[in-house]
This record gives C-alpha cells, sequence and structure tokens, in this order.
C-alpha cells in the first residue's frame, strides 16, 4: 500500500488543464433533458397558462426549476473539480455520516413525507429533498476509503476489509430499503464490485459473488412465482389487493414491487391498464418514433397522457425523447453518453494513483448502470424500477449527485501529476 499525498487546494499551471469533451457532452445532455421535460409537460393549459403569480407558475413548471437544478448542479461540479480528490480522503467518515443521517431522519415520523407509497423524501423549506440519492456519494467515498488503507495479503485481512465494506455500503442501503426503494440494490452493487475488481481481489471472490448473486435472484425468482399462485388461489387482484401476500413471505418485497417483477416475465397475468400500463405505453412511444421521430412537442403518448405525466418528464424521459425525435434522436443521446462514458475509462487510465483510479471507475459503472437500466426498462428489456436518465430525467437530488460525482472525476483528470 502506498502513502497518500498530502491533499493541496492550491492551483498551479499543471493544474488548471481541463477534459473539455465531457461537461461539454454534460451541457449537451442538460440541454436535451430541459427541452423534453417542456415536451412531455407540454398541453394546452401549459401553452396558454391561467392568471396566476410568478413563484405559483414556477412551482408547476419543471422544465424552469430543471434549469435551475443544472445552474446549481454545474457550481458543485466546478467546485469539486478544483478540489484536489486525495482531499476526500481525510474527510470520507464525515461525509458519509453527513449522507447517512438523512437516510435516519426521513424514516422518522412526521419528518420525512410519503409520495406513491413511500416515504423518500424530506422538506426543505419550498425544496423536496430525496436522501437517497446521497448514498451514491457516501459509498463511493467510504468504499475508496477502505480499499485504499486495507490490505488483502492475507485471508484474515481480506475477510476483514470486505467485513467493513459490507457494513459500510449495508447500512445506507438497508435504510433505502426501508423506504422501501430498490434502486440501492440495483446501481450501488456494480458500482462497488468495479471498486473491488480494479484492486486486484482474489477470482475466488468474483466467482463466491457470482454464486450468491444466482442464489439471490433464484430465491426472488421462486418468491415472486409463489406470490402469483398465491393471489390467484385467493382471488385477489393483483392491482388492488396489495399487502395481500407480503405478511406470508420471508422476503423483504413489497407487492407492488413483485408486480413490477411479474408485469415484465408475464404481462398476461396482470391487468394491462394497471401495473403494466406504464412500459406498454413506453414501447409504443418508442416504436413510434421511426427514423426521425413525429416532431419536437408532438408526440401523442405523453401528450394525451397515455403516457403519464406523473412519470413522462423523470422515469420515461427517453420513450418522449424517442417518439419526438426518433432512432437518429436517441442515437445522438447515446452517443453523449458513450463520450462520458469513454472519458471516464479512460481517465481512470490516466490515474497515477489506485485512489483516482477508484474514483473514476466507480463513477462510471454507477452512471453506466443508470443509463443502461433506464433505457432498457423504457424498451422492454428489464422490469421497470425507478431509476432516472442521468443529466436528462426531472430532479433536483438527482441532477445535484450526478454533477458531484462527475466533478469528482474531473478533479481525478486534473490533480493526475500532481505527485512527487
Amino acid at each position: 500500500m502506498f502513502p497518500l499525498p498530502q491533499p493541496s487546494l492550491l492551483r498551479t499551471a499543471e493544474r488548471r488543464r481541463w477534459d473539455w469533451a465531457t461537461p461539454l457532452a454534460l451541457v449537451a445532455l442538460g440541454i436535451i433533458g430541459v427541452v423534453f421535460i417542456y415536451s412531455a409537460q407540454y398541453s394546452a393549459q401549459q401553452a396558454n397558462p391561467p392568471k396566476e403569480s410568478l413563484m405559483s407558475w414556477v412551482a408547476r413548471t419543471y422544465w424552469v426549476k430543471q434549469i435551475a437544478f443544472l445552474a446549481l448542479g454545474a457550481c458543485l461540479y466546478t467546485a469539486v473539480s478544483l478540489i484536489d480528490y486525495r482531499f476526500w480522503m481525510s474527510v470520507a467518515h464525515w461525509v458519509y455520516l453527513l449522507c447517512v443521517l438523512p437516510l435516519v431522519l426521513v424514516l422518522l415520523p412526521g419528518i420525512g413525507f410519503e409520495t406513491y407509497g413511500s416515504q423518500r423524501w424530506l422538506k426543505l423549506g419550498f425544496l423536496s429533498f430525496q436522501p437517497s440519492e446521497t448514498a451514491n456519494i457516501a459509498v463511493l467515498l467510504i468504499t475508496g476509503s477502505l480499499l485504499i488503507h486495507s490490505k488483502f495479503d492475507t485471508f484474515q485481512q481480506s475477510f476483514r476489509a470486505l467485513g467493513k465494506l459490507t457494513l459500510a455500503v449495508g447500512v445506507p442501503v438497508l435504510l433505502i430499503l426501508f423506504q422501501p426503494d430498490l434502486k440501492p440494490a440495483i446501481v450501488l452493487p456494480p458500482m462497488v464490485f468495479s471498486m473491488l475488481y480494479v484492486s486486484r481481489l482474489s477470482a475466488r471472490f468474483f466467482a463466491g459473488a457470482l454464486g450468491v448473486f444466482l442464489l439471490v435472484g433464484s430465491i426472488v425468482a421462486w418468491d415472486v412465482w409463489r406470490y402469483a399462485d398465491f393471489m390467484a388461489a385467493h382471488k385477489y387482484s393483483f392491482l388492488n389487493d396489495r399487502g395481500a401476500y407480503e405478511s406470508h413471505s420471508w422476503v423483504p418485497l413489497h407487492d407492488y414491487q413483485r408486480n413490477r417483477i411479474l408485469s415484465f416475465v408475464d404481462p398476461d397475468r396482470i391487468d394491462p391498464m394497471g401495473i403494466g400500463w406504464n412500459q406498454r405505453q413506453s414501447l409504443i412511444s418508442v416504436g413510434s418514433g421511426g427514423l426521425s421521430g413525429k416532431g419536437w412537442a408532438e408526440g401523442t403518448q405523453a401528450r394525451l397522457g397515455y403516457l403519464p405525466r406523473s412519470v413522462a418528464h423523470n422515469d420515461f424521459i427517453f420513450s418522449v425523447l424517442a417518439e419526438e425525435r426518433g432512432f437518429l434522436g436517441s442515437i445522438t443521446v447515446l452517443g453523449l453518453f458513450g463520450i462520458v462514458l469513454f472519458n471516464g475509462i479512460r481517465i481512470a487510465g490516466l490515474a497515477r494513483d489506485r485512489l483516482g483510479t477508484l474514483f473514476a471507475i466507480g463513477v462510471t459503472v454507477l452512471l453506466t448502470v443508470h443509463v443502461f437500466v433506464n433505457i432498457a426498462m423504457t424498451i422492454g428489456l428489464v422490469p421497470i424500477t425507478g431509476i432516472p436518465l442521468p443529466f436528462i430525467s426531472y430532479g433536483g437530488s438527482f441532477v445535484f449527485s450526478c454533477c458531484l460525482l462527475q466533478g469528482l472525476v474531473q478533479s481525478v483528470y486534473r490533480f493526475r501529476k500532481d505527485f512527487p
């Protein structure tokens, strides 16, 4: 293990170099997001809004708020880029605690508030904050800190280090699952395992992890089919009798989560006007876009409400884009994400220390999972999971988290030559 150099926050001529490809691609993605958030929320009422105060108009106008989120996110991105990434190791545990604390507060009655059956939000004045987005930052920093300061020379050292890592990662994941929200169980493990892979752990560890993954997947599949048989035997409605099966199973899933999985693998068993409605309308949106799309703000699925406005501007924003700009627009967005992801891998290779490599790889894999799962969800390749599309989906908490993490990768690029 090598000693970490002392971080310095003073800029020099060597540190002023920037990787401009990534921020330019992120700006383009942000602009595309604003344009299609406007389109997803477009209606005759919004085109000719009633008389109201400026604050009321802003409160119900998502694209205006998204511009504000992106502007603040750009400031956050720049600020993090100007700080030596090694500085975060000296405060990693404090940042971890600061990120985990809101996850505890949101579960307390009277502090967190519930939307769509999940208690995921904190009120900060007239703004809302989703603490689960801070889990990405907490897990990235604490994983990097533990891997840098741990030894893996013997089985005992490896066991101790992996035990600490499991506890550190498991705490925020469990707190989020209690909300309930399955997103961290999907996006965080690939990030952590990619950082472990960079640390060159034994192949036996990854073989064991694959075995555990297959075992857990088999248990979930068995539980979902048992749930379907239970609902059919008792003549319960999949749509209306949610919670009927939960008390009969020891698998920590909610019935609405089982419904999402079942609507993907066996949609004929579930009412298409209920559980599977969003995904079916998303497939229609993407499929009807053709080569060049129907034209901006001319998509019928979101405009007429078939793709509900409650999800069109966030989780299903790619469906709106694909319908209105078709295959060419979709490929353009994928190309911009490709630039960001390629640069993340390139920066990981350019890093002069293992910490820089860990951060760059971790952030890049996290972004990759978000992009893949969100787009795959809209075209029916994976079940509905509620994972947003980075820099395009609406949401302040998510935008800030993505900007901070990408700023950290930029910092790795800028400070990579500051070793003695």
